[in-house]
């Protein structure tokens, strides 16, 4: 009888000990603003992704990614990178560049000034496709298309790229969504209006509904907020 007693004092001692390290994790929501074509997003988003790993033992995190047009005007059909870029900086093109280049060096990449830049429309419509049929795969979409267009030379715009990127991801049909040029375009400007509406510049992130950050923040600056929005 005592051993049984025993037994039951453990199995009790070791259910208790079970509910607390088991206790619900504080859930962290994060709305980023942003534009694909943005390079100051991309390198947010690798720091929010840095201070999620850090702190994803203690908080369970649920983001979602809103639409911003850095450039609503620009040309469908896309430019050639390097010399809108060298028009728009002008004098100031080669420090710029060489900025970017050392910001993505920090974060184990290179950025690539080849290929074509343009209108985003395509690759915000295709991040709404996205969240409407895998919200989980989101935020991996947005990596696999700032992966191709600022390291690889991909054009934001390009279809053939979109839907890849959206096959690595596990989202399907974006092919058939993306052929119909209406497909997601009111969702898309409402998207805008409600979540960007307000502000001048990307990135912005508002976490919890009430804490807000802008620009491409280290993850120190990240894992701030989320202890300021958890408590």
């Amino acid at each position: 009888m005592t051993h049984i007693l025993q037994r039951l004092q453990g199995h009790r001692r070791f259910m208790a000990e079970s509910t607390v390290g088991g206790a619900a994790k504080k859930l962290i929501k994060i709305d980023v603003s942003s534009d694909t074509v943005c390079p100051w997003c991309f390198v947010g988003k690798k720091n929010l992704d840095k201070a999620i790993a850090t702190s994803k033992d203690q908080f369970d995190f649920q983001i979602r990614w809103h639409t911003f047009f850095l450039n609503p005007n620009a040309p469908r059909g896309g430019v050639n990178k390097r010399e809108f870029f060298r028009q728009l900086f002008g004098p100031r093109f080669g420090q710029i560049i060489g900025r970017m280049n050392e910001v993505f060096n920090g974060l184990g990449l290179q950025y690539d000034l080849d290929g074509k830049t343009g209108n985003s429309l395509d690759s915000h419509r295709l991040l709404y496709f996205a969240g409407q049929q895998r919200p989980d795969k989101q935020h991996d979409l947005v990596e696999e298309l700032c992966v191709g267009y600022f390291t690889q030379g991909k054009y934001i715009g390009d279809r053939e790229f979109l839907v890849e990127s959206a096959k690595k991801v596990g989202i399907e049909g974006a092919a058939e969504f993306l052929e119909d040029p209406n497909n997601g375009v009111q969702e898309v400007n409402e998207d805008l209006k409600k979540y960007s509406g307000h502000i001048t510049g990307v990135p912005y992130y508002v976490i919890n509904d009430n804490h807000t950050l802008s620009g491409g923040q280290p993850p120190e600056v990240f894992l701030q907020a989320f202890q300021l929005a958890a408590n």
